[in-house]
């Protein structure tokens, strides 16, 4: 999510913060916390100089220039820590204020969190395991400003700067070379629109080293952030680096159970990608590389360290850099660049790299934790669904089920199974709410009706106790199971009834056609489609389940013969919105049914689902599950 634009009063400061003057112009908002915030910051910003710069203020030429680079790197990296280290909603606040000299400005930054108690990172000496993920920030804010600082108050902590419009620096090329001074194939220009970086740095250019990789490290921080594969995040840390601040660039991952028990760049670590500015050497020094794989340094200096030149892929000149990629105190790998031609990388592309190993670590850390949610909630969805769905003598059956988040677990289920004496049953359901609360019902629901169905109950008896189930200590059960899994409940929560939507019904064979007894409790009702194309409901609406006390279900009974279709859907399917409209609006749904007439079940289902996601412009915002039963 990213940035709210909230406007609020002026809260008062202790002494030595910048005071707000009145009538300067001011853009405010309040950032998630997440790793979107340093975007959204630099957005927010953009915006307002732009605006900012057209009402032709005093001083407000100095907006487009160097005055603007400096506000936006001052705000990413202050929100970057703010969210990094204290891991709360973060309040922005850029103010334009007159400067004693004609026609000058000054730009006032506050970035503030609400986690008081853990002080601003300053980038001073760090434990092994524990670096900071960010390490430039207020180093930056004490370089770039004319005045900053940290003011505390109950329940939130404010650093900020006066940024002062400078005259652009000299770019003389002062300081040794250290970058080989044959050219160097530009990036991908689709990376290179992407960061917004332009070609590789000139032969000595100490400038860009000093501004322009704040600036990358920024703008690869946003790249970075949104990938969720961490092969992805090595593929892409490969071509941030060739050919920027080297010639080529390798990636080790440690796998989950060796980054947990601690460092071991043996077999627990795999080469995962190799880079180089010649593809004709990428073989050849993966072939090295994984000869030599890094170690880690004896003592506890955390930063890059030397690594052994591949020379038999690369020839006997050049050097090497190995950097741990260290997130959570846990190591996840080692990013290792190169160039040819150095005796060593000099300490200004050293502490870059450094930098972006953070990053780069916060990826693959972020990466991993997301394949481990999808993981858990894919085992949590196949178990909350039946294995396989049971074939019916006489009966073609057809299935679609979507969640709406990939993988995740699903409000809606169904179930089709054998109950004895040839008789089956078939469920399609809807839980009030989504994610573990109602899986958490589904997981209850599902077992109960097919043990209430084996013991012999009717479909109308079978309601009738699952709706007192819900209603009975079960329903505190999963509530508190719920809440349990989600995090501490907030105020107001409690135990609470857990609504349910439930078409249930029980199929029996006969010679020549398929009886069909079935009752609707408070879901969308079943649509009865004939050979010749009518369509008609095959049941009437009844209350939900989990709502009213010792109510009483009743069931209806038909029969289907050949070529008759039974359509069961969830409201995720008459539901479906395109703006103010829905699906089944006008009898959306019978008319698209009708449509299939002469189609098989699974036909049937694939025309209903694409018709429903064509409807609206954007993906579906519900689950949505359906099942169609067709006599033959």
């Amino acid at each position: 999510m990213g940035a709210i634009p909230t406007q609020r009063e002026t809260v008062s400061r202790a002494s030595g913060a910048p005071a707000h003057a009145g009538g300067h112009p001011q853009t405010c908002a309040t950032l998630t916390g997440s790793s979107l915030a340093p975007g959204a910051a630099r957005d927010l910003v953009r915006v307002a100089f732009a605006e900012w710069t057209a009402l032709e203020l005093p001083g407000a030429r100095e907006l487009a220039g160097r005055l603007a680079e400096d506000a936006i790197l001052v705000v990413s990296e202050l929100v970057t820590n703010a969210v990094v280290h204290a891991g709360t909603d973060v309040d922005l606040l850029c103010r334009l204020e007159a400067a004693p000299e004609p026609d000058a400005c000054a730009v006032v930054v506050e970035v503030t969190d609400h986690h008081p108690s853990r002080t601003p990172r300053d980038g001073g000496p760090d434990t092994p395991h524990e670096t900071p993920e960010y390490g430039r920030g207020l180093r930056l804010v004490a370089a770039l400003a004319d005045a900053w600082g940290v003011t505390y108050r109950r329940g939130a902590k404010t650093v900020w700067a006066r940024l002062p419009a400078r005259p652009a620096a000299d770019d003389g090329n002062a300081g040794e070379p250290w970058a080989a001074t044959a050219p160097v194939p530009a990036p991908a220009p689709a990376f290179a629109e992407a960061l917004a970086l332009g070609p590789r740095p000139a032969v000595h250019d100490r400038d860009w080293l000093g501004r322009g990789a704040l600036s990358f490290l920024a703008e690869a921080s946003d790249l970075l952030a949104g990938q969720l594969d961490e092969d992805l995040v090595a593929a892409l840390t490969g071509q941030l680096v060739v050919p920027r601040l080297a010639d080529w660039c390798a990636v080790w991952l440690e796998d989950e159970l060796g980054s947990r028990a601690g460092w071991d760049d043996g077999p627990g670590a795999r080469l995962t990608r190799v880079w180089h500015v010649s593809e004709n050497h990428v073989e050849e020094l993966r072939r090295a590389l994984e000869k030599d794989p890094p170690r880690p340094p004896d003592g506890p200096d955390s930063g890059p360290a030397a690594h052994p030149w591949p020379g038999t892929a690369l020839g006997p000149h050049g050097a090497a850099l190995a950097c741990r990629l260290v997130a959570g105190g846990r190591p996840l790998g080692t990013l290792v660049i190169g160039r040819s031609g150095l005796l060593r990388f000099p300490d200004e592309v050293t502490g870059l790299v450094e930098d972006l190993g953070r990053r780069v670590a916060l990826a693959i850390g972020a990466a991993r934790q997301y394949a481990r949610q999808a993981t858990i909630s894919a085992v949590l969805q196949r178990g909350l669904l039946p294995g396989a769905v049971a074939e019916i003598p006489g009966l073609r059956s057809a299935l679609v089920h979507e969640p709406r988040e990939q993988g995740g677990p699903s409000g809606d289920f169904y179930d089709l199974f054998p109950v004895g004496d040839g008789r089956w049953c078939f469920a399609v359901g809807d839980v009030q709410g989504k994610g573990p609360e109602a899986a958490v019902v589904i997981g209850l629901a599902r077992p109960w009706l097919r043990l209430l169905a084996r013991e012999g109950y009717g479909v109308a008896d079978v309601l009738d106790r699952l709706n007192q189930l819900l209603l009975d200590d079960a329903t505190e059960a999963a509530d508190a199971a719920a809440r349990a899994f989600v995090g501490p409940a907030g105020p107001g929560d409690g135990p609470q009834t857990r609504f349910l939507s439930l078409l249930y019904g029980e199929l029996v064979p006969f010679a020549g056609g398929v009886r069909c007894t079935l009752a609707s409790a408070g879901h969308p009702l079943p649509l009865l489609l004939g050979p010749d194309g009518s369509v008609s409901t095959a049941a009437h609406p009844q209350t939900l389940l989990g709502v009213v006390e010792d109510a009483t279900y009743v069931s209806e009974t038909l029969d289907l013969w050949p070529g008759d279709t039974l359509l069961c859907v969830t409201d995720g399917v008459t539901e479906r919105r395109s703006g103010s409209r829905q699906f089944d609006d006008g009898d959306g749904l019978a008319l698209a049914l009708s449509a299939c007439a002469g189609l098989d079940a699974e036909m049937i289902a694939e025309r209903i689902r694409r018709l429903v996601h064509e409807f609206g412009g954007r993906p579906p915002e519900d689950d949505l599950a359906l099942l169609v039963l067709q006599a033959e």
